[in-house]
């Protein structure tokens, strides 16, 4: 674990002491022993989620379950596979590990799919790299005749043969919802609120896990990464997908800013507004990094 990684951790763990102090004080002192706390820490709460918006809904995920969720997409559109595939594989890491990437589970299973050494999926060094489990998942699904038409839940379970072969359907909104942001069909619906970021953002190491998840190469001047994917064939679409991919790394990443055409992400708002500078063109992504 990384220094950084370790400091997120410990943060984490301290919101949820916060979290317990807070119903405490709900119990034994009602509402003024809350107000007491907010104005202790200063301001309003902040909850640290990410959201992807479809028909009006919003489906959250805490910011490392959207990081995992990023790269499922990002495999999925890097492989040229449907977002229906991206959408399957987002309900099964949902259903299989909370869409983490966990050492234990039933039996020998490890992993954010849950496979399982026993079974032919590779080694438990394997399976723990999440690159390797997304891609030994997608390529067990490209094996299923028609998935792309049948229930997510019965997709899902062709590939994993789970004891519980319904229980893919309850994510399907939410993971469709994602996949739908992730792969750029759903514009600006992908958004993160975030604390500030805290360390220096690192362009070289953004733009590494840029071509690790989606295959694409950036360039990077100073403390901004630029994506170039104005000659690709659905340039609109394949800028936000890049675009909403970066926000939902942006917690790991100390991303602070993300542009695509006439639209800017900022991280000290959490949402997607008009850009009030030159409007970048289909497919041309920046994204400014905490310096």
């Amino acid at each position: 674990m990384t220094a950084r990684r370790g400091a997120r951790r410990r943060r984490a763990a301290a919101r949820a002491v916060t979290g317990t102090l807070t119903l405490a004080l709900v119990v034994v002192g009602g509402a003024a022993g809350v107000a007491a706390l907010l104005r202790a820490n200063d301001g309003e709460p902040r909850v640290e989620r990410c959201a992807a918006v479809a028909d009006g809904t919003e489906w959250y995920l805490a910011p490392d379950q959207a990081e995992t969720a990023a790269l499922l997409a990002g495999t999925s559109v890097r492989r040229g596979m449907p977002a229906r595939a991206a959408t399957i594989a987002i309900a099964t890491g949902l259903q299989e590990s909370k869409l983490r990437n966990i050492d234990y589970g039933d039996r020998d299973s490890v992993g954010i799919f849950q496979q399982r050494p026993s079974q032919g999926w590779g080694s438990v060094e394997e399976i723990m790299d999440p690159v390797y489990s997304t891609n030994a998942f997608y390529d067990a699904l490209a094996q299923v005749d028609g998935y792309e038409e049948m229930a997510v839940t019965e997709a899902a379970q062709t590939v994993q043969r789970s004891a519980f072969p319904d229980a893919y359907a309850q994510h399907e909104a939410r993971s469709r919802a994602w996949a739908s942001a992730l792969t750029g069909w759903s514009p600006a619906a992908l958004t993160c609120t975030l604390p500030e970021a805290d360390g220096v953002g690192d362009p070289a190491a953004l733009a590494a896990r840029l071509e690790r998840d989606l295959g694409l190469v950036a360039v990077v001047e100073g403390g901004l990464v630029r994506i170039d994917l104005s000659a690709a064939g659905e340039p609109s679409r394949a800028g936000w997908a890049a675009a909403q991919w970066a926000v939902a790394v942006a917690w790991t990443h100390d991303v602070v800013r993300v542009r695509h055409e006439d639209q800017v992400w900022d991280r000290t708002t959490g949402t997607w507004a008009p850009d009030e500078t030159d409007p970048l063109a289909s497919g041309v992504v920046e994204l400014t990094l905490h310096d």
